[in-house]
């Protein structure tokens, strides 16, 4: 299911390489739940790189499929794709078009980031077109959770994550507890995000805000991020409980 980032444009003043001062102005891609949060976001993201003043000029909304990220990638294409499927009725065949984005060095490197991203998937596609954008950055809501879970002790996570005789709901509850015991400041509101991303993986069905949870949680490469969407998907179903 496509979800929506934000187009953010930032002008600045940039010192070239021969001495020169050039207003320029520049793409970055921001995962936010809002125009005011995306305005925010991308302030915060820019302003250690940027001397001087700089404004935002414009932000729009857009959808994306799938982002791909490939950390030896300097530059962001984005794919149109094309999912194929059958008409049972009438067995025709039918294509639903998709845009996804793939952080690469060139177009081939593109295609073959997306071909990795895509293994496991069990819809046929094929690929209609592949053009390099102006994106210079993306910056992930993954990234914010990341910032926030750093001081959680390892030795509690590694105990909630590890005992294979808890079941997963038992796991959940621990996650939950884990992630309110020491409130940090801005914590609601990074909640209400995680659960609003949860929402939209689970496609607003309530029945699988769990599951949701859950295959989000093991896309993180860090535990304690782990633990973070577990928990705040624990908190979500007792919410609907309540």
């Amino acid at each position: 299911m496509a979800r929506t980032y934000f187009s953010c444009k930032v002008s600045f003043e940039k010192l070239l390489e021969n001495g020169n001062q050039k207003r320029v102005t520049e793409e970055y891609l921001v995962d936010s739940l809002s125009f005011t949060e995306a305005e925010a976001k991308i302030t915060e993201e820019i302003r250690p790189f940027i001397t001087g003043e700089f404004t935002v000029t414009d932000i729009k909304r857009i959808r994306l499929s799938e982002l791909f990220f490939n950390e030896n990638g300097d530059r962001f294409y984005k794919i149109k794709v094309y999912f194929i499927t059958l008409d049972e009725k009438s067995g025709a065949e039918k294509k639903t078009a998709a845009t996804m984005l793939a952080q690469a060095s060139n177009l081939k490197e593109a295609i073959a980031v997306l071909e990795e991203g895509m293994k496991g998937t069990m819809a046929d596609y094929t690929i209609a077109s592949v053009s390099e954008t102006m994106i210079m950055d993306v910056f992930p809501f993954n990234a914010d959770v990341n910032k926030r879970v750093v001081d959680i002790d390892k030795k509690e996570i590694e105990k909630s994550l590890s005992d294979t005789s808890k079941s997963i709901e038992d796991k959940m509850r621990e996650c939950k507890d884990i992630i309110t015991r020491d409130p940090k400041e801005g914590d609601g509101d990074l909640i209400t995000r995680t659960q609003s991303f949860i929402r939209q993986k689970a496609g607003h069905d309530k029945s699988k805000f769990k599951e949701a949870a859950i295959e989000i949680a093991l896309l993180q490469k860090s535990p304690a991020s782990q633990v973070w969407f577990m928990g705040c998907g624990q908190l979500l179903i007792e919410e609907l409980e309540v």
